[in-house]
């Protein structure tokens, strides 16, 4: 169910006003993707809290001015939700270390180190309750990891 300014998830009451506005856009997002509320809520408040520390003064102002999320607000979908429940996969390609959900079609991001790449797999399969696939260089499998919550 979509949410608004004064209709949200109990879990984002105690976020500051922006960070709580912004992960109700996001979370609004990603129900509109297709995902069920038990994963939209966390990923939503990850993702807000992440953008807020990382977002400039001037980026905030900005957002800050936008219009609050609306339960109606149409959302391009950006994920299948086939894919929800994919294992996240790193494995190296000509311009880096990829990393995707197994079965899509391209990376979600694409990292300069494998180390990178995997620690960004571990953050998106915590999220998503769902293993790392990691494989080397030469495309064989390496390991396989569930992350911890």
């Amino acid at each position: 169910m979509p949410w608004n300014m004064r209709d949200y998830p109990t879990s984002m009451k105690n976020l500051p006003e922006l960070v709580r506005k912004k992960a109700i856009d996001i979370g609004n997002a990603l129900l509109a993707s297709g995902y069920p509320d038990e994963r939209a809520i966390p990923i939503a408040i990850s993702q807000a809290e992440k953008w807020h520390d990382n977002a400039s003064n001037q980026e905030k102002a900005a957002y800050r001015k936008e219009a609050n999320p609306a339960k109606h607000d149409q959302h391009e979908q950006r994920s299948n939700p086939e894919l929800i429940d994919a294992n996240e996969i790193v494995r190296h390609q000509e311009d880096g270390w990829a990393v995707m959900a197994e079965g899509a079609k391209q990376a979600s991001e694409v990292l300069a180190s494998k180390e990178a790449a995997i620690k960004r797999a571990r953050e998106i399969a915590r999220n998503k309750d769902s293993a790392i696939k990691i494989y080397r260089k030469d495309g064989s499998l390496q390991d396989e990891v569930t992350p911890r919550k």
